[in-house]
């Protein structure tokens, strides 16, 4: 990489930092096609291709700041990160959880609760939750037919060979079972709830880990009386946090007051959108010419 080229990321960098997302951009691209490698300024890049939704862009560049010399552990935290949310929003959502629950085993930091925390929310929330009756409808009819064709199969063996197969059934009936497709997913679950809570003991003023918890209780277990008090806690430390803000004003359109709702939604119509947040700018737009032609 040539003198030119880090001074093009330069100034790119410095153009994003004050809001010229295009013209950053612009020189983002010239310095990757003359061979970008300085991971500040690829990470700084693959954000800004996060903010504006070019996911499949920002994974790529990500996949060379992998490779970039000099990536410090701090940045490789980084680079998993914004990595873990272009899979996110790309649908490898599992993807991105396994990158980070095995970079939380060797470097846990407050960013990594607040990213991995919010994934855990997505992936179990009950919109995602499978049709458990259906799979276990399929799984029995499944063992039932392999159930008769087992003893469509014993009919024809002697008596020594059927002695063997009851005790080789015994002996099977012995170990345990694997989980079914519904425990499974419970048993997650509670891995995820004991992950957010762990966040929470980890910085008990992290609004982000405070509205994890709010939106796993709404989102994942239905529980929206427990939930309000965790967005409580987030909004008094962080009064214009997009989600806990758009949570609130949920509350303040059951209880018929639109102008706290209204007054919520305008607080973060302007706010930066970040691939890990639930409502998005449209959603925000929307919702308030929603509540104003009421």
């Amino acid at each position: 990489m040539g003198i030119l080229t880090n001074f093009k990321a330069q100034k790119a960098y410095n153009l994003q930092a004050k809001g010229n997302t295009a013209q950053a951009e612009a020189l983002y691209r010239e310095a990757m096609a003359e061979g970008l490698d300085q991971p500040r300024y690829l990470l700084g890049y693959s954000v800004l291709l996060l903010r504006e939704g070019k996911y499949q862009e920002a994974r790529e560049v990500l996949v060379k700041t992998q490779k970039a010399p000099g990536l410090s552990q701090d940045q490789r935290s980084q680079m998993l990160m914004n990595y873990a949310a272009a899979v996110f929003r790309l649908g490898e959502i599992d993807k991105g959880i396994n990158v980070l629950e095995r970079q939380h085993l060797h470097a846990p930091s407050g960013r990594m609760y607040q990213t991995l925390g919010y994934l855990y929310v997505e992936k179990y929330s009950l919109d995602n939750r499978p049709d458990f009756d259906a799979l276990e409808a399929v799984e029995q009819a499944k063992a039932e037919a392999a159930a008769e064709a087992d003893a469509a199969d014993a009919q024809e063996a002697d008596a020594g060979e059927e002695a063997a197969a009851q005790e080789d059934a015994a002996a099977e009936t012995k170990t345990e079972q694997p989980l079914s497709a519904r425990e499974k997913w419970e048993k997650d679950i509670e891995k995820a709830k004991a992950f957010i809570e762990e966040s929470i003991e980890y910085d008990e003023e992290d609004p982000i880990c405070l509205d994890n918890m709010g939106q796993f209780l709404y989102r994942v277990l239905g529980d929206h009386e427990g939930a309000k008090a965790w967005f409580d806690k987030a909004v008094a430390l962080k009064d214009d946090q997009m989600d806990t803000n758009w949570f609130l004003s949920r509350y303040d359109l059951e209880k018929g007051d639109t102008a706290k709702a209204l007054e919520r939604l305008e607080k973060i119509r302007s706010n930066r959108f970040s691939p890990l947040n639930y409502v998005t700018p449209d959603m925000v737009d929307k919702e308030i010419e929603r509540i104003k032609a009421m």
